[in-house]
């Protein structure tokens, strides 16, 4: 199968689907309802915080990893010039709803948010880069439509203005360009069949990765 039609299969095949199930959790029916608690969504903004911090590492540890592959150094330089923020917007998001700087500071991650941050580091650290693309193709598919469901939630049932909510209005539109990338090195990059599995397996992973993340969240900060 050739790069382009690789990628439009693992879209078609795995990523929607996958947003799908995503949507349909308890913890986005909830939202959608203004029936999920404050408690819950503060929970996604400690976890995510954390999570972002982890991957701001894991993208210092892919430019070392990538120092003599310029094509591959850029990609990871410029992720963490464009995360560099995020760790904040989602803290931002946390303070809106009640939270204090303790919070997060005294925060861990829970077992299925580790999951993800290790996941993140394996794909930098010992994945080829088209099997690294394809994990953040579907996470960054799947935050950019989640992040419809926190901006339109937050505003119509919990109050919370344009501020507040940023984390969700910059990844609508970042991920959009996020993943453009990623399936454009995806499909420049794979030439063999076990690429080709490898990227098939690293977008199954994800999407059972956000599925056990969501959950985690919701049974955690009942």
């Amino acid at each position: 199968m050739d790069g382009k039609a690789l990628v439009d299969s693992v879209k078609k095949d795995i990523i929607q689907p996958g947003i799908q199930l995503l949507i349909d959790t308890q913890y986005f029916t909830e939202m959608r309802q203004g029936k999920l608690s404050i408690k819950r969504l503060q929970g996604w903004a400690i976890q995510h915080y954390l999570h972002n911090k982890a991957i701001l590492k894991s993208f210092a540890l892919g430019m070392v990893k990538n120092a003599q592959d310029q094509t591959m150094f850029d990609y990871f330089t410029y992720q963490l010039n464009e995360e560099q923020s995020h760790p904040d917007l989602a803290k931002r998001f946390g303070l809106a709803l009640g939270l204090k700087e303790e919070d997060f500071a005294d925060a861990t991650q829970i077992f299925e948010c580790q999951i993800h941050s290790a996941r993140t580091v394996y794909n930098t650290l010992t994945g080829i880069p088209p099997q690294n693309r394809a994990s953040a193709m579907t996470s960054e598919s799947m935050v950019c439509r989640y992040s419809e469901e926190f901006l339109n939630a937050g505003r119509k049932h919990y109050g919370l203005s344009d501020h507040d909510l940023i984390f969700f209005t910059t990844h609508m539109v970042a991920d959009i360009e996020h993943t453009a990338q990623s399936a454009d090195l995806i499909a420049r990059m794979v030439k063999t069949p076990r690429e080709e599995r490898l990227v098939r397996e690293s977008a199954k992973y994800m999407v059972r990765i956000k599925l056990g993340k969501f959950d985690g969240i919701y049974r955690e900060y009942s």
